[in-house]
């Protein structure tokens, strides 16, 4: 499939504003755009969905392995396909580029456009652009300037070509009213933001009017996947949460339980009771932005927690957890854990993380590993006992997390099946004992 990524120096660099508009701008030509973030980013995701109209995916090297990653690539459907970065081109792991948007596009073979941005300079933007294109491996080919005017970009334009060999593709000035809003984990989600489609079609109508679509296609790479994974159909019903608090999926998740179960989606906010079900799947989110409409949907709440008396199966991730907590700021929640979320003014944990498995539990047996990540600035007040044993990817730091209650298990990290394949077949082996027992392994 014709790919190209859009990468930039660093974050804040105006990748996803540029992104949304560039696959907008690709659609409205006719053409059938499909997408991906690399890195482990949810929010991301979802803008740009919201421009292609078509669900994005995740290419990630930690969380899904260099099969994986190829993998989740076979999932992009349509002629051309686009890439945003994470952060800056060549950040990865530490101080290193491993994971990085850099390692992703060189082993996939995916062309790049970097996003450059002046900030207060003029010919010093050259040699800093043309360090990210002469770097070994370096898969830049082309640079798109932001938040200048044609005075400027024709004056950098020409010197930018003439030093490196990266071709200017054009350029976006400054759209105050597209700025995309943030808050403490990021972007405010998509389907949080009134006129979102208006913003991005002003957008687009940007990058068509001062960037070179048909050279951005040019610039396009043939990147081919491999097949994905085809889980063995089982007779287990899997209830998924999915509304404005919890939003936070991997496309690779959803797609095994679609294949391997019978899924039924719900909304913790506006429906009732969870639906008939083995398992219940309750992603990450905003549980803390939208505690109080949860906390008034008491109905739902005794549904969840009913659940899990009877031994049904839980399995959350980060807000999902803390939406089973007794309380999040106050809020009563549904009180399967004993603690309390309080939010933080800065991030408790960021990045990779490698688990343990210290018991048995949903996700397998006592020792297993997985790959996973975590991003949040909540902390939690519990007295419960640690099922996980964590150390932060390539550093020295490790924590414990991960609680249990009969068949429910919950936690911070976020979990990619793609890249733990044991996991998710021990998760459905343990929900399907589960039918003929009260407590797991």
């Amino acid at each position: 499939m014709k790919t190209i990524m859009i990468t930039a120096p660093s974050s804040g660099s105006g990748k996803t504003t540029v992104t949304m508009g560039l696959i907008r701008a690709l659609r409205n030509r006719g053409n059938d755009v499909t997408c991906f973030k690399t890195g482990p980013d949810y929010i991301d995701t979802a803008f740009l969905q919201a421009a292609s109209g078509k669900e994005a995916g995740n290419l990630d090297l930690h969380l899904q392995g260099k099969e994986g990653l190829k993998q989740a690539f076979s999932l992009a459907e349509g002629d051309l396909c686009v890439v945003e970065g994470a952060m800056g081109y060549f950040d990865g792991i530490y101080n290193t580029f491993r994971g990085s948007s850099y390692e992703i596009s060189t082993e996939l073979g995916i062309n790049t456009i970097l996003i450059y941005t002046p900030q207060g300079e003029m010919f010093t933007a050259v040699p800093k652009i043309k360090g990210l294109v002469d770097f070994e491996d370096s898969q830049i080919k082309g640079v798109i300037l932001n938040k200048v005017n044609l005075t400027t970009y024709k004056l950098l334009k020409e010197q930018i070509e003439k030093y490196t060999n990266a071709a200017v593709l054009g350029y976006i000035p400054m759209v105050t009213d597209a700025e995309l809003e943030s808050r403490h984990l990021g972007l405010i989600q998509s389907i949080e933001i009134e006129g979102i489609d208006r913003q991005i079609e002003q957008i687009a109508r940007s990058v068509s009017e001062n960037v070179d679509l048909n050279a951005v296609i040019s610039l396009m790479s043939d990147v081919n996947g491999t097949p994905f994974p085809q889980p063995k159909k089982r007779n287990i019903r899997v209830a998924i949460a999915r509304d404005r608090a919890f939003s936070f999926y991997y496309r690779e998740n959803i797609r095994f339980f679609e294949e391997a179960s019978h899924v039924t989606y719900f909304s913790p906010l506006d429906d009732q009771q969870i639906p008939p079900c083995d398992l219940v799947y309750l992603g990450g989110g905003y549980p803390e932005v939208f505690r109080a409409d949860l906390a008034k949907n008491r109905q739902m709440l005794k549904s969840i927690k009913d659940f899990a008396d009877m031994g049904g199966c839980i399995y959350a991730e980060c807000g999902g957890m803390m939406y089973l907590l007794e309380e999040i700021e106050g809020s009563l929640m549904v009180g399967v854990f004993r603690g309390e979320s309080r939010l933080t003014d800065k991030l408790q944990r960021f990045g990779y993380i490698d688990i343990t498995l210290r018991e048995d539990c949903l996700l397998g047996r006592a020792g297993s590993a997985l790959t996973a990540h975590e991003f949040h600035k909540s902390v939690c007040s519990l007295q419960e006992k640690e099922v996980f044993s964590i150390k932060k990817t390539g550093g020295a730091k490790s924590w414990a997390c991960g609680y249990r209650y009969k068949n429910v298990l919950g936690g911070y990290p976020h979990i990619n099946f793609l890249g733990n394949m044991e996991a998710f077949q021990a998760l459905l082996d343990n929900v399907a004992a589960s039918g003929k027992t009260d407590s797991l392994l």
